[in-house]
């Protein structure tokens, strides 16, 4: 496996994350709380931790499945976030 993380400078990160959590949790297994979550995708794992300026993201999967949950993730987090017109820059493990 391997990974890669984003990190989004916003005063909102605990609203993004559960925001995200309780979108995801209707559909996949899902555990967070105000400062950290996790979401188990049938493609990989996405692990979200909030602080008072950013939420950062790691997603985890098959080096085949990583472009698809970057786009899967950031997709739903500019949706939640749309007022931020957030632009993200995922960083790949070497």
């Amino acid at each position: 496996m391997t990974h890669s993380t984003l990190t989004f400078t916003t005063d909102h990160g605990s609203k993004y994350l559960q925001q995200l959590a309780k979108h995801f949790g209707h559909k996949v297994p899902v555990t967070f709380t105000p400062s950290e979550g996790e979401v188990t995708l049938p493609f990989g794992t996405c692990e979200m931790a909030a602080s008072d300026t950013a939420l950062s993201i790691t997603v985890l999967g098959q080096p085949r499945h990583l472009d698809r949950l970057e786009q899967f993730i950031g997709d739903h987090l500019a949706r939640f976030a749309f007022r931020e017109k957030p632009t993200f820059t995922w960083q790949r493990a070497a």
